[in-house]
């Protein structure tokens, strides 16, 4: 076999450290996005933030203090600018009023770091009242027991019976020791805690409130023997049980709706997320224009001080400072790269989905990703990327990227309108509707279908459920 040399030519694509980078950033939100630069920026000393580089401000002098007695006013700055007095407590010794970054003498520091009060959790303020009350050691175990296994809502899932078989069989606990111990846990705030379903509940909520409370009565059996019926809409069977006419009937249901159905909802410790929009939208001029927040773009730059000193040493000691370099040239032109596309992405779905902007939710049209993509000669991919949990800022509201992409359904003139679109139509025709002969979803596939808009009742029904609309059984009013 004869052995020869050729020369052949070929393209292929390497993923290299820069183009991976960028990808990563790329789909980052703004909080991730945040937490890998502060990590970059701790491994990378070439690396720097401009907000890090303000100037502190320039700190008061201490005014002198008065002599005892004295009440004339110091000279020198004002009182809100003058550094707080140090005084003396004859227990404790020195007690520090500076205020959290107030002015500190060299050396100092602070014992007593000022830190966020946050709100009692429920069974913190379960037992904080359980302290107050006058009984035995064992009922207070019992009670804190039925604390510690209420849920967030502040129901008790397990039954009775259970946690009795739980506890060792030595300590001689009973059933009924732990029902007496519900009973003082169900007199606690709040009122309906310790409820083992929605009915006692709420049973616990009317029973508390004043015996001259209108309608308190009808309500309490309502909520202990035909809450189910009151929940389906079955307003003819409710009227029989009760004895009662509509205008009653009506009171009854406005005051158990009017009820808390989560009573240890107010202590949930669920934290607040709260959105730094990418892309602020604006009408400038009679046109819609998309700009990037601000506040959102993190502002990096080379750090002098490292790049003088590498620029003047190049030795072998200098190659990890040389590569450190390089990485941060590659991370900051990644970065605004990265804000680069998305305010290209940003503009181009605003062009696309202006009469959105003008008109609201029943103007939007079909977009898809791939429409975006082809318009800005991007991968699609890359359009998700940029679209996945990127937000913009509008006189509408703010909305994520995502949320201007959907699927279409064929109107009668051919033409195509977008899934968003009829869930607007839908939320309208179910708001506007007569409550006591509340829209089937035929009958609103139905006017949809007058209006051009061909949508199957399945179809209605599954926009319906995403916009959490009840049934029509269960829209139903009094």
């Amino acid at each position: 076999m004869k052995h020869s040399l050729q020369l052949r030519l070929s393209q292929h694509l390497t993923l290299t450290p820069q183009l991976q980078q960028s990808i990563r950033l790329l789909q980052l939100s703004t909080l991730e996005l945040n937490q890998e630069l502060e990590r970059i920026l701790q491994e990378n000393p070439l690396l720097e933030r401009e907000d890090d580089l303000r100037e502190p401000p320039e700190t008061p002098a201490a005014a002198p203090l008065p002599p005892p007695g004295d009440s004339t006013p110091s000279t020198g700055p004002s009182a809100p600018d003058a550094a707080p007095a140090r005084t003396e407590d004859a227990e404790f010794g020195a007690v520090d009023d500076a205020p959290p970054g107030g002015y500190r003498e060299e050396g100092e520091e602070s014992e007593y770091p000022q830190v966020a009060a946050g709100a009692p959790s429920l069974r913190a303020h379960l037992l904080a009242q359980l302290s107050l009350t006058k009984l035995s050691e064992r009922d207070r175990r019992l009670v804190t027991l039925l604390i510690d296994t209420l849920d967030d809502d502040g129901y008790l899932t397990q039954s009775l019976e259970e946690l009795a078989a739980l506890l060792p069989a030595e300590l001689g606990v009973e059933s009924d020791e732990l029902q007496i111990a519900l009973k003082h846990l169900q007199n606690l705030e709040p009122t309906g805690v310790g409820s083992r379903n929605l009915s006692e509940s709420l049973a616990l909520q009317i029973a508390a409130l004043p015996e001259d409370t209108a309608y308190r009565v009808e309500a309490l059996d309502t909520a202990r023997n035909h809450l189910e019926a009151l929940a389906s809409r079955e307003f003819g069977k409710l009227k029989k049980l009760l004895r009662c006419d509509d205008a009653v009937l009506r009171a009854v249901q406005k005051l158990i709706t009017g009820l808390n159905p989560r009573p240890g909802r107010d202590f949930s410790s669920e934290e607040t997320r709260y959105i730094v929009p990418d892309v602020i939208v604006k009408k400038i001029k009679g046109a819609w224009v998309a700009s990037l927040n601000p506040e959102a773009m993190p502002r990096l730059r080379i750090n002098r001080l490292y790049a003088d000193i590498l620029s003047r040493n190049r030795n072998a000691c200098s190659q990890q400072l040389s590569s450190q370099l390089q990485e941060a040239k590659w991370l900051i032109k990644n970065v605004q790269q990265r804000f680069d596309t998305i305010l290209r992405v940003s503009q181009s779905i605003v062009d696309r989905q202006r009469h959105f902007f003008e008109h609201g939710e029943v103007a939007m049209r079909p977009l898809v990703l791939r429409e975006i993509a082809e318009a800005l000669d991007l991968h699609e991919s890359t359009v998700s990327r940029v679209t996945t949990q990127k937000f913009m800022h509008t006189p509408r509201g703010i909305f994520e990227l995502k949320y201007f992409f959907g699927s279409h359904v064929t109107t009668e003139t051919g033409g195509s309108a977008s899934s968003t679109a009829i869930r607007a139509l839908i939320k309208q025709l179910v708001s506007a509707e007569n409550a006591r002969k509340p829209l089937s979803d035929g009958q609103i596939s139905e006017i949809l279908g007058q209006q051009g808009i061909m949508v199957a009742r399945r179809t209605v029904a599954k926009y319906r459920e995403s916009l959490q609309i009840l049934p029509v059984n269960l829209r139903k009013a009094i």
